[in-house]
């Protein structure tokens, strides 16, 4: 009886997620930015996430222009959907209506190359491609063990390997992945203006004033004060309440 319950529940769920989302783009569809706002962040408040519901969203805060939000949604659609031109076309223009003009000094190296690589699926997707590549092994050993010739067995046990090899690939790359998206913490100022410090308390020098919409890096946090790193690699402190974790 319980589990027919929670399959009940889950339909629920997901009919009126569905309900939301289609309601949002009618929304959308008559320039109601502020209703369509509504019915997706229900869906995010129902525990239902999805690359095109944050992208919706954006693109409501982008008509508005409301740059920190737009920045955050495309930004978290982008974290669920990386491979997705579309949300990457948006996102460059919503942070073109940011005020400031930090540099993104680009990482070198062996790790960026693995990252870059490693990078272009989710961690979840890598998961994925491990299982397909266990199956076709397993299609592979079937034919070495039932093949009647020798060129046959050579051929099968050769397949057999190189998927052996793409496994172990693609197990470590969404273990490196996951990793990476774990202990990146990427945020966005979400106060119209706030003040980099050199130390965290109010009483500090300030070492930028940030804007809303700007990417930042967080580091590590203490109270009410969390040490971020910004794209030129300028490192400093900011008040927890002035920014919005990404991944939270």
């Amino acid at each position: 009886m319980k589990n027919i319950l929670y399959i009940l529940l889950i339909f629920a769920q997901t009919f009126w997620a569905q309900s939301d989302f289609e309601t949002g783009n009618s929304f959308y569809a008559k320039e109601n930015y502020k209703e369509a706002i509504q019915s997706y962040e229900n869906i995010i408040n129902s525990g239902k996430q999805s690359a095109d519901v944050y992208f919706n969203l954006g693109n409501c805060y982008y008509k508005l222009h409301q740059v920190a939000p737009a920045v955050y949604n495309y930004e978290k659609a982008l974290l669920l959907n990386p491979n997705d031109s579309e949300i990457k076309t948006n996102l460059e223009f919503a942070r073109k209506m940011t005020i400031d003009d930090i540099k993104v000094i680009p990482k070198v190296g062996f790790h960026k190359i693995v990252a870059d690589f490693t990078s272009t699926y989710h961690y979840d997707t890598w998961a994925w491609i491990a299982v397909g590549l266990a199956f076709l092994f397993f299609v592979f050993f079937l034919g070495y063990y039932f093949s009647g010739t020798t060129t046959k067995k050579r051929i099968f046990f050769s397949g057999m390997f190189f998927v052996l090899l793409a496994i172990i690939f693609s197990v470590f790359s969404g273990i490196f992945e996951r990793d990476r998206m774990l202990n990146e913490r990427p945020a966005i100022v979400f106060a119209e203006s706030t003040s980099l410090k050199s130390e965290p308390k109010i009483s500090a020098s300030e070492t930028v004033l940030l804007h809303e919409g700007t990417k930042v890096y967080v580091l590590e946090s203490i109270a009410n004060w969390k040490k971020v790193q910004l794209t030129d690699e300028t490192t400093g402190w900011l008040q927890s309440d002035s920014i919005k974790e990404i991944k939270n």
